[in-house]
């Protein structure tokens, strides 16, 4: 299908992000700030946290991860709004993710500021970044990826790709659970969460209504589609879940999206269309490619998808999001019965295409 191309809401943000440099702080409105967080070896390269001024202080939209030069750069761009590290007084969380979550901790150490995270992500907090946990579900992850037809030593590389994670992230247990629906107690902002699974068990989009703004996490970007994968801490199927949360998040009547990355844009309903589209078209190829096959693995069908590059180019850790995508789509038809597992070591996987 054709790329919608959304509005950006500030051009020169949309420019850095197109030009390969970090994009200014910026006042977004009145009492509301973007700063760029940078994420090191990610194409990503960076997260937007967003800082919404308070009486005392300011409450912050996600993080950042855990590393140096993203605490410097958090406490410039606090700085350059009149702010302190030491003025945060909460720390509303979209997920668990590296980027979004790993320098909460240290926010909280250095400023007493509360951490909100939604149930489902919390539970799951403890597991993945702290151990005994951490070996226990790259174990785990390895028996997923063997499921799926994965040559075992290329099944233990790409499950200990995780581990190095642990590093950019400050193990912080949330103090606050934040509910689908509830209205946050912050002074001057009417702010209300909504649940919206699927790129993680417990992702938060935060809605302005007053200001008519959707803080979107990773749920919603501009040009990017969030990874939506089967795995060991993952919903049964994930992507149902993103779908069914993104119908429902496009039905929200407000002016401008405020993504985790890459940059500001307006469309909000069309965005939603596109990216639903994009995941319709998606489970057609992965049904035609079972088709034309009698039985076949979820690596196997993984390398004969269409990619944004060729699979052999594929960095080997990202192509554990490229298997765990996978799966996640041929859940998704496995609950519609479109599609059958034959479980095993491998699982195998047919189609039911009459």
């Amino acid at each position: 299908m054709s790329k919608p191309m959304v509005t950006a809401a500030n051009e020169r943000q949309r420019a850095a992000w197109t030009g390969g440099t970090l994009p200014e702080v910026e006042r977004v409105r009145p009492g509301l700030w973007s700063i760029p967080v940078p994420i090191p070896i990610n194409p990503l390269r960076y997260v937007l946290v967003y800082a919404m001024e308070l009486p005392d202080g300011v409450a912050v939209i996600d993080a950042g991860w855990n590393t140096d030069e993203a605490y410097d750069a958090l406490s410039a761009g606090l700085g350059v709004a009149g702010y302190t590290i030491g003025d945060i007084k909460a720390v509303l969380v979209t997920h668990i993710h590296p980027d979004h979550y790993g320098l909460a901790g240290r926010l909280r150490e250095a400023s007493g500021a509360w951490i909100g995270l939604h149930p489902a992500d919390a539970r799951l907090v403890r597991d993945r970044y702290d151990e005994p946990g951490i070996q226990e579900l790259a174990d785990r992850g390895r028996e997923l990826l063997l499921r799926c037809g994965v040559p075992d030593l290329t099944a233990q590389e790409l499950a200990g790709a995780s581990m190095m994670m642990r590093n950019y992230v400050s193990m912080a247990t949330p103090d606050r659970l934040i509910e689908d629906g509830e209205r946050l107690d912050l002074p001057g902002w009417n702010l209300k969460a909504v649940w919206t699974p699927g790129h993680s068990p417990g992702h938060l989009c935060f809605v302005e209504a007053d200001r008519r703004l959707l803080f979107s996490g990773d749920h919603v970007l501009p040009r990017i589609t969030p990874n939506v994968a089967v795995h060991p801490q993952s919903a049964d199927n994930p992507l149902a879940d993103y779908l069914d949360s993104l119908r429902d998040i496009g039905k929200l009547d407000v002016d401008e999206v405020l993504p985790a990355h890459e940059y500001r844009f307006l469309e909000l309903s069309e965005r939603v269309d596109y990216v639903i589209g994009h995941h319709e078209e998606r489970l057609a190829e992965v049904e035609a490619v079972l088709a034309a096959a009698d039985g076949m693995t979820c690596w196997d069908l993984a390398t004969r998808l269409t990619w944004s590059r060729p699979w052999e180019t594929i960095p080997l850790f990202m192509r554990r999001s490229a298997t765990n995508e996978t799966l996640a789509h041929l859940v998704w038809l496995e609950a519609r019965g479109r599609a059958r597992r034959v479980a095993g070591e491998p699982d195998m996987w047919h189609s039911l295409q009459s």
